[in-house]
Protein backbone atom coordinates (compact mmCIF):
# COMPACT_ATOMS: atom_id res chain seq x y z
CA UNK A 1 0.00 0.00 0.00
CA UNK A 2 1.74 3.53 -1.13
CA UNK A 3 2.33 6.17 1.52
CA UNK A 4 0.13 9.24 1.65
CA UNK A 5 1.48 12.26 -0.53
CA UNK A 6 2.16 14.02 2.65
CA UNK A 7 4.57 11.26 3.69
CA UNK A 8 6.18 11.13 0.55
CA UNK A 9 7.12 14.56 0.58
CA UNK A 10 9.15 14.17 3.44
CA UNK A 11 11.31 12.14 1.84
CA UNK A 12 14.91 12.89 0.60
CA UNK A 13 15.33 13.37 -3.34
CA UNK A 14 16.32 10.33 -5.54
CA UNK A 15 19.09 10.99 -7.86
CA UNK A 16 20.85 8.61 -9.98
CA UNK A 17 23.16 11.35 -11.05
CA UNK A 18 26.19 12.88 -9.01
CA UNK A 19 25.22 16.60 -8.50
CA UNK A 20 27.81 18.05 -10.81
CA UNK A 21 25.80 16.40 -13.57
CA UNK A 22 24.45 19.27 -15.43
CA UNK A 23 21.65 17.33 -17.30
CA UNK A 24 19.85 17.36 -13.99
CA UNK A 25 19.54 21.00 -13.79
CA UNK A 26 17.75 23.94 -15.63
CA UNK A 27 18.78 27.23 -17.40
CA UNK A 28 18.15 29.13 -14.02
CA UNK A 29 20.13 26.69 -12.13
CA UNK A 30 22.78 27.04 -14.43
CA UNK A 31 23.12 30.61 -13.52
CA UNK A 32 25.15 33.04 -10.98
CA UNK A 33 23.55 34.38 -7.96
CA UNK A 34 23.72 37.95 -10.07
CA UNK A 35 22.41 36.82 -12.92
CA UNK A 36 19.68 35.41 -11.63
CA UNK A 37 19.49 38.79 -9.91
CA UNK A 38 19.63 40.79 -13.07
CA UNK A 39 17.30 38.38 -15.06
CA UNK A 40 14.68 38.62 -11.86
CA UNK A 41 14.77 42.43 -12.22
CA UNK A 42 13.80 42.14 -16.13
CA UNK A 43 10.75 39.88 -15.26
CA UNK A 44 7.94 39.69 -13.29
CA UNK A 45 6.82 36.58 -11.38
CA UNK A 46 3.71 34.92 -11.31
CA UNK A 47 1.87 31.76 -9.90
CA UNK A 48 -0.59 29.58 -11.44
CA UNK A 49 -2.71 27.10 -9.77
CA UNK A 50 -2.99 23.43 -10.87
CA UNK A 51 -4.50 22.50 -13.88
CA UNK A 52 -4.03 26.39 -14.94
CA UNK A 53 -3.13 27.19 -19.04
CA UNK A 54 0.04 29.35 -18.46
CA UNK A 55 -0.43 29.63 -22.43
CA UNK A 56 -2.17 28.47 -25.15
CA UNK A 57 -0.76 26.98 -28.79
CA UNK A 58 -1.78 29.49 -31.44
CA UNK A 59 -1.54 32.60 -29.68
CA UNK A 60 0.67 35.94 -29.76
CA UNK A 61 4.03 35.01 -28.31
CA UNK A 62 5.38 37.51 -26.25
CA UNK A 63 6.84 36.21 -23.13
CA UNK A 64 9.25 33.55 -21.91
CA UNK A 65 8.68 31.19 -18.81
CA UNK A 66 11.65 30.13 -16.59
CA UNK A 67 10.18 27.74 -13.71
CA UNK A 68 11.46 28.78 -10.38
CA UNK A 69 8.82 26.04 -8.84
CA UNK A 70 5.99 23.59 -9.61
CA UNK A 71 6.31 21.39 -12.87
CA UNK A 72 4.26 21.93 -16.18
CA UNK A 73 3.21 19.31 -19.29
CA UNK A 74 3.81 20.58 -22.75
CA UNK A 75 0.72 20.03 -25.24
CA UNK A 76 0.23 19.82 -28.66
CA UNK A 77 -3.20 19.37 -30.98
CA UNK A 78 -2.96 17.15 -33.85
CA UNK A 79 -4.71 17.55 -36.92
CA UNK A 80 -7.31 15.21 -35.70
CA UNK A 81 -8.05 17.40 -32.70
CA UNK A 82 -6.20 14.59 -30.34
CA UNK A 83 -4.24 16.51 -27.54
CA UNK A 84 -0.63 14.93 -27.10
CA UNK A 85 2.10 15.52 -24.85
CA UNK A 86 5.30 16.61 -25.88
CA UNK A 87 7.31 16.92 -22.72
CA UNK A 88 7.30 17.65 -19.22
CA UNK A 89 9.23 20.37 -17.68
CA UNK A 90 10.43 21.49 -14.00
CA UNK A 91 11.95 24.07 -11.56
CA UNK A 92 14.88 25.90 -13.09
CA UNK A 93 13.47 25.34 -17.02
CA UNK A 94 13.09 27.95 -19.66
CA UNK A 95 10.15 27.39 -21.33
CA UNK A 96 8.15 28.88 -24.33
CA UNK A 97 11.40 30.12 -25.64
CA UNK A 98 10.34 29.06 -29.09
CA UNK A 99 7.47 31.29 -29.76
CA UNK A 100 9.89 34.29 -29.72
CA UNK A 101 11.07 33.10 -33.25
CA UNK A 102 7.69 32.28 -34.12
CA UNK A 103 5.94 35.18 -32.88
CA UNK A 104 2.72 32.51 -31.93
CA UNK A 105 2.73 29.65 -29.37
CA UNK A 106 3.92 26.38 -30.40
CA UNK A 107 2.61 24.52 -27.97
CA UNK A 108 0.07 24.40 -25.32
CA UNK A 109 1.95 25.04 -21.34
CA UNK A 110 -0.32 24.06 -18.86
CA UNK A 111 0.52 23.84 -15.18
CA UNK A 112 0.56 20.51 -13.25
CA UNK A 113 0.51 21.27 -9.48
CA UNK A 114 1.20 24.80 -8.33
CA UNK A 115 3.70 26.53 -10.26
CA UNK A 116 5.54 29.99 -9.83
CA UNK A 117 6.92 31.27 -12.97
CA UNK A 118 9.43 34.05 -14.17
CA UNK A 119 8.02 36.17 -17.23
CA UNK A 120 10.12 38.04 -19.53
CA UNK A 121 9.24 40.32 -22.62
CA UNK A 122 11.58 38.47 -25.07
CA UNK A 123 13.54 41.64 -25.85
CA UNK A 124 14.41 41.93 -22.62
CA UNK A 125 15.53 38.45 -22.49
CA UNK A 126 17.50 38.34 -25.45
CA UNK A 127 19.78 41.91 -24.33
CA UNK A 128 19.83 39.35 -21.20
CA UNK A 129 21.64 36.59 -22.88
CA UNK A 130 23.29 39.38 -25.28
CA UNK A 131 24.87 41.37 -22.33
CA UNK A 132 25.57 38.62 -19.80
CA UNK A 133 28.09 35.92 -21.60
CA UNK A 134 27.75 32.68 -18.81
CA UNK A 135 23.92 32.70 -19.14
CA UNK A 136 24.10 32.82 -22.71
CA UNK A 137 26.19 29.74 -22.98
CA UNK A 138 23.69 28.65 -20.12
CA UNK A 139 21.08 28.83 -22.61
CA UNK A 140 23.18 27.20 -25.69
CA UNK A 141 23.64 24.43 -23.23
CA UNK A 142 20.02 23.59 -22.60
CA UNK A 143 18.69 24.39 -26.43
CA UNK A 144 21.87 21.69 -27.30
CA UNK A 145 20.35 18.83 -24.69
CA UNK A 146 17.02 19.67 -25.53
CA UNK A 147 18.02 18.81 -28.86
CA UNK A 148 20.15 16.00 -28.37
CA UNK A 149 17.66 14.50 -25.90
CA UNK A 150 15.07 14.70 -28.83
CA UNK A 151 17.28 13.00 -31.30
CA UNK A 152 17.90 10.39 -28.89
CA UNK A 153 13.93 9.82 -28.59
CA UNK A 154 13.53 9.83 -32.48
CA UNK A 155 16.21 6.90 -32.44
CA UNK A 156 14.87 4.45 -29.27
CA UNK A 157 11.64 4.85 -31.29
CA UNK A 158 12.68 2.68 -33.66
CA UNK A 159 14.38 -0.12 -31.90
CA UNK A 160 12.81 -0.43 -28.69
CA UNK A 161 9.27 -1.82 -27.96
CA UNK A 162 6.94 0.76 -25.86
CA UNK A 163 6.96 -0.82 -22.49
CA UNK A 164 11.12 -0.63 -23.18
CA UNK A 165 10.36 3.34 -23.35
CA UNK A 166 7.74 3.34 -20.48
CA UNK A 167 10.46 2.13 -18.24
CA UNK A 168 12.68 4.31 -19.45
CA UNK A 169 10.63 7.44 -18.85
CA UNK A 170 9.61 6.11 -15.56
CA UNK A 171 13.37 6.15 -14.69
CA UNK A 172 13.72 9.84 -15.95
CA UNK A 173 11.28 10.81 -13.92
CA UNK A 174 12.70 9.15 -10.95
CA UNK A 175 15.82 10.96 -11.19
CA UNK A 176 14.15 14.51 -11.76
CA UNK A 177 11.44 14.10 -9.31
CA UNK A 178 11.62 11.24 -7.45
CA UNK A 179 11.72 11.11 -3.95
CA UNK A 180 12.94 7.89 -1.60
CA UNK A 181 15.10 6.12 0.54
CA UNK A 182 17.25 2.74 0.79
CA UNK A 183 16.31 2.15 -3.13
CA UNK A 184 12.44 2.39 -2.82
CA UNK A 185 11.56 5.90 -4.96
CA UNK A 186 8.02 7.23 -4.71
CA UNK A 187 6.46 9.16 -7.21
CA UNK A 188 4.00 11.68 -7.51
CA UNK A 189 2.88 11.38 -11.02
CA UNK A 190 -0.23 13.70 -11.57
CA UNK A 191 -0.45 12.14 -15.28
CA UNK A 192 -2.81 10.50 -16.81
CA UNK A 193 -1.97 6.27 -18.79
CA UNK A 194 -2.90 8.54 -21.77
CA UNK A 195 -0.14 11.15 -21.45
CA UNK A 196 2.29 8.46 -20.03
CA UNK A 197 1.41 6.82 -23.14
CA UNK A 198 1.77 9.93 -25.51
CA UNK A 199 5.08 10.85 -23.48
CA UNK A 200 6.79 7.19 -24.35
CA UNK A 201 5.35 6.98 -28.02
CA UNK A 202 2.88 3.70 -27.37
CA UNK A 203 -0.60 2.94 -26.73
CA UNK A 204 -2.40 2.90 -23.42
CA UNK A 205 -3.01 -0.74 -23.89
CA UNK A 206 0.81 -1.20 -23.52
CA UNK A 207 1.23 1.32 -20.67
CA UNK A 208 -1.63 -1.29 -18.97
CA UNK A 209 -0.14 -4.26 -20.26
CA UNK A 210 3.14 -3.20 -18.86
CA UNK A 211 2.26 -1.58 -15.19
CA UNK A 212 0.16 -4.69 -14.88
CA UNK A 213 3.39 -7.06 -15.99
CA UNK A 214 5.65 -4.74 -12.83
CA UNK A 215 3.67 -5.01 -10.74
CA UNK A 216 3.51 -8.78 -10.96
CA UNK A 217 7.07 -8.66 -11.05
CA UNK A 218 7.77 -7.12 -7.87
CA UNK A 219 9.12 -3.79 -10.12
CA UNK A 220 6.56 -1.46 -8.78
CA UNK A 221 3.57 -0.20 -6.73
CA UNK A 222 0.52 1.46 -8.67
CA UNK A 223 -2.09 4.04 -6.80
CA UNK A 224 -3.91 6.77 -9.00
CA UNK A 225 -1.24 8.98 -9.69
CA UNK A 226 1.51 7.76 -7.59
CA UNK A 227 4.06 4.76 -8.74
CA UNK A 228 6.42 3.43 -5.92
CA UNK A 229 9.35 1.91 -7.97
CA UNK A 230 10.63 -0.86 -5.34
CA UNK A 231 12.97 -2.80 -7.61
CA UNK A 232 15.28 -0.10 -9.74
CA UNK A 233 17.23 -3.10 -11.10
CA UNK A 234 14.36 -4.83 -12.29
CA UNK A 235 12.73 -1.38 -14.02
CA UNK A 236 16.45 -0.64 -15.70
CA UNK A 237 16.30 -4.14 -17.15
CA UNK A 238 12.44 -3.51 -18.39
CA UNK A 239 14.14 -0.36 -19.86
CA UNK A 240 17.13 -2.37 -21.42
CA UNK A 241 19.24 -0.68 -19.46
CA UNK A 242 22.61 -2.29 -18.56
CA UNK A 243 23.30 -0.75 -15.42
Amino acid sequence: MLEPVSAITRLPPYKAFSDGDKKMQGFWNLLSGDEQEALSGLGMRRDYTPSAAICLEGDPATHVFVLLAGWVKILSTTKDGQQIVLALRGDGDIVGEIGGETGRRVATIKAIDAVRALTVRYDRFRSFLDTNLGAGQAYRSVVTQRWNDADTILRSRTGTSGAQRLAGLLLDFANRRGQGVEGVIHLVLPLTQEELASLAGTSRATVTRALSNWRKRGFVLTAQRHITIIDLRGLRQAAGQQR
